[in-house]
């Protein structure tokens, strides 16, 4: 039971953080204790320094990265079928990934990883559901800049739903990367 209520509460000062610290990389342990609902005592015995935390953050931004490729069964279907369901999944991991691309992420991320997401594009210039002509490193950027916008429309919009936006977002990319545009 004890070790439950570690776990939980573990779980509650990280999630907090990656809420807090992507719209806010200065904010205090302070301010994610009180987002947690957690004093700071509690906090610091749990991550005794602001890098221990932001490394959990990174270890746990790791594991919901290979989640979110693993739900979006990368094997299965074109590589435009593949990549559009891998967005799907990272479009409810905002926080997350602002932070990661902010840098403050710890390490949950390298070039490497990106390798996957490079093969899943060149699946999809080999069967043709993706444009050959849109090089690799140019569909990434085009991701994660749609995936950056999808976020920022839905924080901005109060008035739009996040299936209306995750729409629009899988209409842009699928429309982005099909063959025979000009």
């Amino acid at each position: 039971m004890t070790s439950g209520v570690k776990n939980r509460t573990r779980q509650a000062i990280i999630d907090a953080a990656i809420d807090l610290l992507a719209g806010n990389p200065a904010c205090s342990l302070g301010d994610i204790a009180a987002a947690a609902q957690v004093g700071r005592t509690t906090l610091h015995r749990y991550f005794a320094e602001r890098a221990d935390l932001l490394a959990a953050v990174g270890a746990e931004g790791g594991e919901r990265l290979v989640r979110a490729a693993t739900l979006a069964d990368l094997e299965r279907g074109t590589g435009a079928e593949a990549l559009l369901r891998l967005c799907r999944e990272y479009f409810d991991l905002g926080s997350l990934l602002s932070l990661m691309f902010s840098g403050q992420g710890g390490e949950c991320w390298d070039s490497q990883d990106e390798q996957f997401l490079v093969r899943v594009i060149e699946r999809g210039h080999n069967d043709g559901s993706i444009d050959p002509q849109l090089p690799a490193d140019w569909v990434l950027s085009l991701l994660w800049s749609q995936l950056y916008a999808a976020w920022a429309y839905l924080g901005e919009r109060k008035d739009s739903s996040r299936h209306q936006v995750l729409d629009l977002l899988t209409r842009t990319l699928a429309n982005a990367l099909a063959p025979g545009r000009s």
